[in-house]
Order: C-alpha cells, then sequence, then structure tokens
C-alpha cells in the first residue's frame, strides 16, 4: 500500500498527499474538469479524459478498462451526498464520470507520449510496495506552521519532471500561437493597404475618365461655334467637307450622346480622308473604349439620321460605309 507517511491527519483536515490537479496533469497531460466530493472522493468527466487520452469511443474505454465500481452516473454520485447537478460547463445529469482510480487505469491502457512518465512512476511505486511492502512519499521540506495543519509531501521526481515538461510545451503551443496571430494579423494589414491603394487607383482611373469626357464637351462645343461662324460651304467645300465640317453637320442633326460622339470623331477624318470607312468594328471599339456591340449601335444611330449610308463590305464580311449627301 501507498503511505503518505506514519503520521495520521485530522480527517476534517487531510488533504491530497500530492496535489490532485498537479496529479492529474502529470497522468494526463491536461487539466481536466473534476469534482471532489465532501469526503474527499475525486470524480472525473469519462469524455474528458478519454478525449486527452485519445480513447476515440468513450463507453467501450470505459467497459474495457474501468469497472463498474469506478464509474457512474453524476447525478448518483451527487445525490449520495445530498448535492445537486452542478450549473453550467455541460454538466448533464446523465453524464459519465469515472473515481481517480478509473483515471489512472484509463492512462495505463492509452499510447499518450506524454502519459508515458506516469506511467513508470506508477510502475516504480507498485515494484517497491512489492519489494519492501510500502511506498512513502518524501516530506516537504517546508511544512506549514498552523496548528493541527496536515505534512506537506514532496512530489516525487517523475511528477514534477512531467508537469514541466508539459508546462514547458504548453508554454511553447501558446507562443506559437501568439506568433500565428501576429502574422495573421501582419497578413490583414497588407491586404488592407492593398485594398486601399486599389480604392486610390480606382479614384483616380474615374477622374481620368472625367477629364477626357470634359475634353469632349469642350471639343464638342468648339465645333458648335466652328459650324455657326462658319459661312456657308460653296459647291467645292460640300464636294469635299472637312472633318470639321463633318462633325458639325453630324451634330445639328441628331442629338449626340458621349458614345456616338466618341464613334463619330472616331470615323470622320476616315470618312473624309479615305471616302469611306472599312475598319472593323472591333478596331473602332479599341479606339474609343466602346465594346464591339455599342459600336455597332452607334453606327446604326449615325445611318438613321442619314450622317453615312451603307456600301457593300469587304471580303471578309466587314460593313464599309461613306458619308451620306444631301
Amino acid at each position: 500500500m501507498i503511505e503518505p507517511s506514519k503520521h495520521q491527519p485530522d480527517p476534517r483536515t487531510q488533504r491530497d498527499a500530492i496535489d490532485v490537479s498537479d496529479f492529474v496533469y502529470a497522468a494526463t497531460g491536461a487539466r481536466i474538469r473534476r469534482l471532489t466530493m465532501p469526503d474527499g472522493a475525486h470524480w472525473f468527466p469519462a469524455v474528458d479524459v478519454c478525449k486527452q487520452l485519445g480513447h476515440t469511443n468513450s463507453r467501450q474505454a470505459l467497459a474495457d478498462h474501468v469497472p463498474d465500481d469506478h464509474r457512474e452516473i453524476l447525478e448518483t454520485v451527487t445525490g449520495a451526498y445530498g448535492l445537486s447537478v452542478p450549473a453550467g460547463r455541460e454538466w448533464r445529469r446523465d453524464l459519465n464520470v469515472i473515481s481517480l482510480q478509473g483515471l489512472i487505469l484509463l492512462v495505463n491502457a492509452c499510447t499518450k507520449p506524454a502519459c508515458a512518465p506516469f506511467k513508470q512512476w506508477a510502475a516504480e511505486v507498485i515494484e517497491t510496495i512489492q519489494r519492501e511492502g510500502s511506498y512513502t512519499l518524501e516530506e516537504a521540506e517546508v511544512q506549514p506552521t498552523e496548528p493541527g495543519a496536515p505534512i506537506a509531501y514532496a512530489m516525487p521526481e517523475q511528477v514534477a519532471e512531467a508537469i514541466v515538461r508539459l508546462e514547458a510545451h504548453n508554454l511553447q503551443v501558446d507562443e506559437d500561437l501568439a506568433n500565428a496571430q501576429r502574422e495573421s494579423l501582419a497578413l490583414q494589414r497588407q491586404t488592407l493597404e492593398m485594398q486601399r491603394e486599389m480604392l486610390e487607383m480606382q479614384r483616380a482611373t474615374l477622374t481620368a475618365q472625367q477629364a477626357i469626357a470634359q475634353a469632349m464637351d469642350r471639343i464638342a462645343n468648339r465645333l458648335d461655334v466652328l459650324a455657326v461662324d462658319r459661312p456657308a460651304p460653296t459647291t467645292d467645300l460640300v464636294a469635299h467637307p472637312t472633318t470639321e465640317a463633318v462633325l458639325a453637320d453630324w451634330r445639328q442633326r441628331l442629338s449626340v450622346t458621349s458614345d456616338v460622339w466618341s464613334v463619330a470623331v472616331v470615323i470622320a477624318p476616315v470618312l473624309v480622308e479615305e471616302g469611306e470607312l472599312r475598319q472593323p468594328l472591333a478596331s473602332i471599339a479599341a479606339r474609343t473604349g466602346l465594346s464591339v456591340q455599342r459600336v455597332n449601335e452607334c453606327l446604326r444611330l449615325l445611318r438613321k439620321h442619314a450622317c453615312i449610308h451603307a456600301r457593300g463590305g469587304t471580303e471578309d464580311g466587314t460593313p464599309v460605309y461613306v458619308l451620306k449627301r444631301s
């Protein structure tokens, strides 16, 4: 049997020879929920223990490794002491709980590396009892000074080393998590900065588009002035119109939108200089920034208002347009 010491403490002040939280932490590698009864008995949720020890099927693990007298239903345990089921933290009435001995049995049945030091210490305890008839914990160097206080015992070296290793591992995990969070935050900041730069580019593009539209309006207004101030064309001018005259004439014929005017400004010089327009719609679309469909609609509007008319097509199917002479 394990004997903490030859001293017999008062049951009213008796406490665990080894702090149960440290004991369980060394055994399982985790801080596990527990209920401590008035007589000092400890009970643990079986699902918590099995999860930490890697037992995927808690019911099967209990059936294989924990006898009936070391596992119970939470309501039965608390009812035996006249206590109610604790509230919160998923304490259910039908929760399976195991005693400290049941927990140790599950630890001995698992292969988790973190449990190896504890299992080695347990084996040493059993061997010592078999050889010497008992196992005695060493008393701590510093003892409580209160009258009647129980004896304090030194934690076994294997248990202390296991706790130190586990705490060091947990600190490393926490540090890795903190580093990952810092990297994630830095990435979020970079993404936000990229979004800001894209927004600035969009604003700059919008400003440029507005400037182009204003310039086109000024050109249109200038052409209007030229059309008003210019004397009526002679027969030669009608036969050989200028780009300005063509655009001014078109502007009088129809209400010109910015899209139509963009197409007009592109095709008028070609019609004047070459006498006909053979450019593919895609070429006009590329120069105006409009879609091919929109270019086609603008040309159709110019035809409708007798600005141009179609005259056949090229070998590849591109329509040929010429100026509509009045």
